[in-house]
């Protein structure tokens, strides 16, 4: 198996680099491309890319981009029209003409026969209009001899039949046999019957970049030839929950993979095999990537080299091999290496379709770098495939940093096992369960106060346990249920069983149709620091717990809703609904206009209790319950003191209550006069801000 070229083949390309941004963003649309036009032609297609967007123009880098076979670089079909489809046989009709053209895909399409693989002539750019682009049940082929090829910002998905290992059904997302000169980027591919990605029978000068992989067994596979004759670039791609052939890369004279990351979740159905093989006559240069939970994440052949420089292993096992000599990757192209540290955070954020890709406006280079992370208006999230991201921490990833209008993450029934944090420079954003009822879409992890960190650097802390953390203003949350379910009763030695669900350090948070449940601690309401405003409204919702389970220093009001009171994992009935921090002339907590009651034993739960945290004297806890009807379970004396502060130096106090839990005003009871409770409606709490769902 020798290698059958000459270097010769090679030259640099000719593209021009934007300083200090990622090499797969940059585009070339003034650039033009082959050499021999005549000036009055150069400055006519120079003038079309000017005006043309720039995903219309943009061109490939690594192995792709190099000049040879004939071919200068890839750039698709930017010098012919640009359509839009919509149905199967559209998309036929272009893909397979002998003209060059721009393809935008808008919409879903469904493949009919299921495995119908659209055979791709040269010259063409496929491209997804923004997230909207989807193929289901069928994918690409690109036969011998097909060169200038670009497959971007597209959904590729659902061709599987049910057989993990499935011998019988070749129904791969992409797959080319001896075709070169071809750009696969940030595209969604997933659950296909066979590969997601195949470069058999000689294909070479190919690059794979910013994909999301994941769903799949045989998943991305290179070589099937005795011929070492491919040339590849594989960077920036996120293969997630797959088997094997991540890549498998058999033959390859120069396989480059740098800044990709590879992750087996724990406690799922799928089980990874191996990471980046090796194999043949393959030389491999693997660079800053990042393998979390990966089994074998490196292997290779006797007669197959590695090189690996800037790796990270996290949580992996069994082989990571390299050994040999492989090649300077320079020597054919530019190329920027990403921090393997921030690769996890960086691909979860940058990679998949873009909104900014396969729509009508004109974006630079540097814009597209700069919204690398941007989102859709909405951004779905599903565990079964069927939305953009399987988990909503990722969707929060994808927000922009800094974003200045709303992001909607639409979450799909299910239940997501996860902790999630909203970022403070993340604002604007909502979570929007899309079930029938708030009960069908349910967030939910069991960290507890005393609950050790994986890394072994401490325990989480009460604040550090939410399940979900809003650090970022004018979050909202709809029909969803967000819970902590920490098991008290199965964990009696661990010290801190403090266990939030949510936790919001912000300012203006709207809560409207959630339940937010949990034991102790399960409604955190903070602000981002003891000077800083942060207003929560809470409506038409649930709040469940039984020890200081709605608490904080914010300005908070949960209105119109109920307060369900539950019993200790031992089966007892005791507890505190409020436990504020609030600072000195500041609001507090207000429940106004809800009811509080839950399946406990009568007198046995306080309406609240000062929390001074740290001791600080400094502080004016205050809860005020107003037009809310009290059960049988809220003692007679609401109020008791906490950690030595007693409640009657502070503000504790009722209007206008009823039910069998309220009572008359009395020394241990304060009520406020009708003047009093003026000053403390819903409006003096919001100070201004007057919530609207959006």
């Amino acid at each position: 198996m020798s290698e059958h070229r000459s270097t010769a083949r090679h030259r640099r390309s000719k593209k021009l680099l934007a300083v200090g941004l990622p090499v797969a963003l940059t585009t070339a649309g003034l650039l033009v491309h082959g050499a021999g036009l005549l000036p009055q032609q150069e400055a006519s297609a120079a003038a079309a890319a000017a005006a043309a967007p720039a995903w219309a123009t943009a061109t490939a880098d690594g192995f792709a981009s190099v000049d040879a076979l004939g071919q200068n670089g890839t750039y698709g079909g930017r010098d012919g029209r640009t359509v839009t489809v919509r149905t199967q046989a559209d998309l036929e009709k272009y893909a397979t003409a002998a003209e060059p053209y721009v393809i935008v895909v808008a919409g879903t399409i469904t493949m009919n026969p299921v495995g119908k693989e659209i055979k791709v002539a040269s010259d063409k750019t496929i491209v997804g209009s923004g997230t909207s682009g989807h193929l289901v049940g069928g994918g690409f082929f690109l036969g011998r001899g097909v060169h200038n090829v670009i497959i971007r910002n597209l959904t590729i998905r659902d061709a599987y039949q049910g057989v993990w290992n499935d011998k019988e059904h070749d129904f791969d997302a992409i797959q080319m046999d001896g075709a070169h000169h071809v750009w696969i980027d940030h595209n969604d591919l997933r659950n296909m019957a066979d590969g997601l990605i195949d470069v058999r029978k000689d294909s070479t000068y190919v690059t794979v970049s910013w994909n999301r992989l994941s769903q799949n067994n045989k998943t991305f596979g290179i070589g099937w030839t005795e011929n070492v004759t491919t040339d590849i670039t594989i960077h920036h791609n996120w293969f997630r929950e797959t088997e094997q052939r991540n890549p498998s890369t058999d033959n390859a004279a120069h396989a480059h993979l740098y800044n990709n990351f590879l992750e087996d979740v724990a406690n799922t159905d799928i089980k990874s095999s191996y990471g980046n093989y090796s194999r043949g006559g393959t030389r491999m240069v693997l660079e800053n990537s990042y393998f979390q939970g990966m089994r074998n994440p490196v292997i290779k052949d006797a007669t197959a080299t590695v090189v690996q420089r800037g790796n990270v292993f996290s949580g992996t096992s069994g082989r990571n091999e390299s050994g040999g000599t492989a090649f300077d990757p320079k020597t054919y192209y530019p190329y920027t290496l990403d921090r393997a540290a921030d690769v996890p955070s960086l691909l979860k954020a940058g990679t998949g379709p873009r909104t900014t890709i396969g729509t009508s406006a004109s974006m630079s280079a540097s814009a597209e770098v700069s919204t690398k992370a941007a989102a859709a208006t909405t951004l779905t999230v599903a565990k079964d495939g069927t939305g953009q991201y399987r988990t909503v921490q990722a969707a929060v990833n994808a927000v922009p940093a800094n974003n200045a209008s709303r992001v909607v993450i639409s979450i799909k029934p299910g239940t997501y096992r996860e902790t999630v944090k909203v970022p403070s420079n993340k604002p604007h954003v909502t979570f929007q369960g899309t079930g029938g009822s708030r009960k069908d879409t349910v967030i939910v992890y069991n960290n507890a106060a005393g609950t050790r960190k994986p890394d072994g650097s401490g325990t989480y802390g009460t604040s550090g346990s939410a399940t979900v953390a809003v650090e970022a203003d004018d979050f909202q949350a709809r029909n969803l249920t967000i819970s902590n379910d920490f098991d008290e009763g199965a964990n009696q030695s661990l010290s801190g069983h403090q266990a939030v669900a949510l936790r919001t350090a912000a300012d203006k948070v709207l809560l409207d149709g959630v339940i937010v449940e949990g034991d102790q601690d399960t409604l955190l309401l903070d602000t981002a620091a003891k000077d800083r405003l942060g207003r929560v409204y809470v409506t038409n919702s649930y709040v469940v717990g039984n020890v200081d389970f709605v608490f904080g220093r914010a300005t908070a009001v949960i209105d119109r809703s109920v307060i369900t009171l539950k019993k200790r994992w031992d089966g007892s009935s005791a507890g505190y609904v409020t436990a504020p921090s609030t600072a000195a002339n500041r609001k507090g907590i207000l429940i106004a206009n809800s009811a509080v009651s839950g399946d406990v034993s009568d007198r046995t739960f306080y309406l609240g209790r000062p929390w001074h945290a740290g001791g600080d004297a400094s502080l004016d806890p205050q809860t005020t319950v107003r037009n809310t009807s009290l059960s049988a379970a809220i003692r007679t004396t609401p109020w008791t003191d906490m950690s030595g502060f007693s409640w009657k130096d502070d503000r504790f106090a009722e209007y206008r209550n009823t039910g069998s839990g309220s009572g008359a005003a009395s020394s241990n009871r304060p009520h406020l006069t009708d003047a009093q409770a003026a000053d403390q409606e819903v409006a003096d709490w919001l100070a201004g801000w007057t919530p609207t769902a959006s």
